[in-house]
């Protein structure tokens, strides 16, 4: 176990000896009783006071192309170093990675290698890695970790990435606000229902997180999983891509992803393409300039294009681009927007 940051005690029960606490990390604002676990499954008051059970306990680890996360504006054709732990704030019915998300709240078990940040810096840099990406779960349960491997990162010459879901408390944001330089954060769909009957969880915080990131400045880019008959009306498409378009602005990349059955949505069907492709069409409609289909084979929706005339700009073949200056469209020279070098500000 190691100290938590972000809580604060709350007073006795009846019943308990030691206070209950209340996590801060996360818009659930978890009060937790002596001896259990917030919603995460990995923040424990112990006498009185929070502990992070997944400090030093990484559970996964891959060199990835950056484009995996999925990242297509932020340093292509470069490698992440990615890693994550145990547990989630979210409780998504349509978990692509729930052996790790789920595993401390159904089983109480909290696995993983133990692995201190400087081992994953010297990793990284082993790696020839220029960036550190804190994924594959929910990064703000290892906020901790994030944070100190975050600080030595930015000593060493490396970039910063978060792959969440958004669902961080105020505090938490204004925590990672000078340590984080790119995100890819998960907007599910447009309606409190859905967040609420199938995450377990708010729409309301990831909105006003969003405005936020865009607002502290680091490079954002969102997806949205389309799952049939669940978030992908037109009306609800047409919803989430205006919201793009008018709070976080035309240059924020859309990344339209394809649903596969897994976990507890295995009796539903995969996204068709014409739905990722009205998807796209909607965005694009909106006003978006980058609008991506991705998790689906052979198709040529990950290539990015010159809003200004339309020429192909970075051409992408599964999760791989070619290493180059972007920053300009090669038969117009409109600007293209993202980072391109890690000599960029952000």
């Amino acid at each position: 176990m190691h100290p938590a940051r972000l809580w604060k005690p709350l007073g006795k029960s009846d019943d308990s000896t030691h206070p209950h606490v209340q996590c801060r990390l996360c818009s659930h604002f978890c009060k937790i009783a002596p001896d259990t676990a917030g919603k995460c499954g990995v923040r424990k008051n112990v006498d009185g006071k929070l502990y992070t059970l997944v400090f030093d306990k990484v559970a996964a680890a891959n060199l990835d192309p950056i484009e995996k996360k999925p990242l297509y504006h932020f340093l292509p054709g470069t490698n992440t170093f990615s890693f994550g732990t145990v547990g989630c704030n979210l409780t998504c019915s349509f978990c692509q990675n729930y052996s790790l998300s789920t595993t401390p709240r159904l089983t109480g078990k909290i696995t993983g290698h133990i692995t201190k940040p400087e081992q994953l810096i010297e990793l990284a840099l082993e790696s020839g890695a220029q960036s550190i990406s804190y994924t594959y779960s929910e990064p703000t349960i290892f906020f901790e970790l994030v944070a100190e491997t975050a600080e030595l990162a930015i000593k060493h010459g490396l970039k910063n990435i978060l792959v969440s879901n958004g669902f961080q408390s105020p505090e938490c944001l204004k925590e990672l606000k000078n340590l984080i330089h790119a995100c890819n954060i998960d907007l599910k769909a447009a309606t409190e229902s859905f967040y609420n009957e199938i995450c377990g969880a708010h729409i309301r915080p990831v909105l006003r997180n969003l405005k936020t990131i865009r607002e502290m400045g680091w490079w954002l880019e969102v997806t949205t999983l389309l799952i049939p008959n669940e978030n992908d009306a037109p009306d609800e498409l047409t919803t989430l891509a205006q919201f793009i378009h008018d709070e976080l602005g035309s240059d924020t990349p859309w990344h339209i992803s394809r649903f596969h059955p897994t976990y507890k949505m295995q009796n539903h069907v995969a996204t068709p393409l014409e739905t990722l492709e009205l998807a796209a069409a909607i965005g694009k409609k909106a006003g978006l300039n980058y609008v991506y289909v991705g998790n689906i084979h052979g198709h040529d929706g990950r290539d990015t294009h010159c809003p200004s005339c339309g020429c192909t700009v970075i051409r992408r073949r599964g999760y791989t681009a070619a290493i180059n200056d972007y920053s300009h469209c090669p038969t117009c020279k409109a600007q293209i927007a993202g980072i391109w070098s890690t000599h960029d500000s952000r």
